[in-house]
């Protein structure tokens, strides 16, 4: 009777001595609210079987295009070129939508994510379950990371996330009610989001290093309003949450904004609305801006770093040397 236990154990080592890298292969649900919902991951090991040689754990958000397989392969490669795939658990969720222009296929009980307005990138409802926001997935995730019994040597946990995936960070930077309760460091990278919710109504001014009231205020009605700003949060994760608590946590979490350099033209999904381009012309202007911003009046220590030579192209950010140490940090 025992030998069958004896190969189900050592099936279930094998699978993590060595990492998982073809999407197709790597796959876990995981349950929200209880269940039966769950969403699906992509991950170079098991994230509920025992890895002692876990020290780092790496959560990539994709963009708009929710193509998680993609951002996998991509968090593989920079891991790959890191030194780091045999400690480090890659993890690439995917926020699948079938709503206002998006058609992903869902399997059985798979969450369907709002794609518009107050959608996924923002804490926003779940279609298909309205127990659920897009922010619960990322507070379950981070709490199974964080069990001892499963990954006891894991020193720190990277969430990043790219063009639509960075919006998803730094407003979930700004709101989890995770972070000082895991017992384990987490650090938030931003990479190339459109746009940013600003914690008052100043906004910069061109060709200016000042941040004043937006003056157009009038014909933008909007641009203080969730998840540009902090007005009018109705419903989601960061509803309930008192403004002074977002803007307290937003400056104490610990964030790197994730820059391409050559992140200057309106492509890739680029907000043109009045209030994205309240915050600046390009995604590298607001990148910077936005962290000056909060570093001035609200007294963060956010640091940015400009990838030489990367537009907006997650593979070109993300495995570029500057970005190595950001997204695998030294033990």
């Amino acid at each position: 009777m025992l030998r069958p236990l004896v190969l189900l154990v050592s099936a279930a080592v094998a699978a993590c001595a060595q990492p998982c890298i073809t999407p197709a292969n790597c796959t876990d649900w995981i349950v929200l609210g209880g269940g039966p919902s769950r969403s699906l991951l992509y991950r170079s090991y098991p994230v509920d079987v025992k890895n002692d040689r876990i020290t780092r754990a790496l959560i990539v958000v994709h963009g708009a295009g929710r193509n998680a397989d993609d951002y996998f392969r991509t968090g593989v490669a920079a891991a790959f070129l890191a030194g780091a795939l045999e400690d480090t658990i890659v993890i690439a969720p995917r926020f699948a939508s079938n709503d206002s222009g998006c058609h992903d296929k869902l399997a059985p009980n798979e969450v369907n994510w709002s794609c518009g307005g107050d959608s996924w990138r923002s804490g926003g409802m779940a279609l298909s379950d309205n127990r659920l926001n897009s922010y619960d997935l990322a507070d379950e995730l981070l709490r199974k990371l964080a069990r001892k019994d499963i990954f006891p040597n894991l020193k720190v946990i990277v969430l990043s996330g790219h063009s639509a995936g960075g919006q998803y960070v730094t407003r979930y930077e700004m709101a989890n009610k995770v972070h000082d309760t895991l017992g384990v460091p987490v650090r938030y990278v931003v990479s190339n989001p459109s746009s940013y919710a600003y914690l008052d109504p100043n906004r910069p001014v061109d060709g200016s290093p000042d941040f004043r009231p937006f003056r157009e205020g009038r014909n933008c009605t909007t641009y203080d309003t969730w998840p540009y700003g902090l007005q009018d949060r109705k419903g989601g994760y960061a509803a309930k949450i008192p403004d002074d608590q977002l803007k307290k946590q937003l400056a104490a979490r610990p964030v790197v904004y994730l820059l391409g350099e050559l992140d200057v033209m309106p492509v890739g999904g680029f907000d043109s609305s009045c209030p994205a381009m309240a915050q600046g012309p390009t995604r590298r202007a607001r990148g910077e801006a936005f962290a000056k911003y909060v570093n001035e009046k609200y007294g963060a220590h956010h640091t940015t770093t400009i990838v030489p030579l990367c537009g907006h192209n997650a593979r070109c950010m993300f495995t570029a040397d500057p970005a190595l140490p950001i997204l695998f940090p030294a033990q």
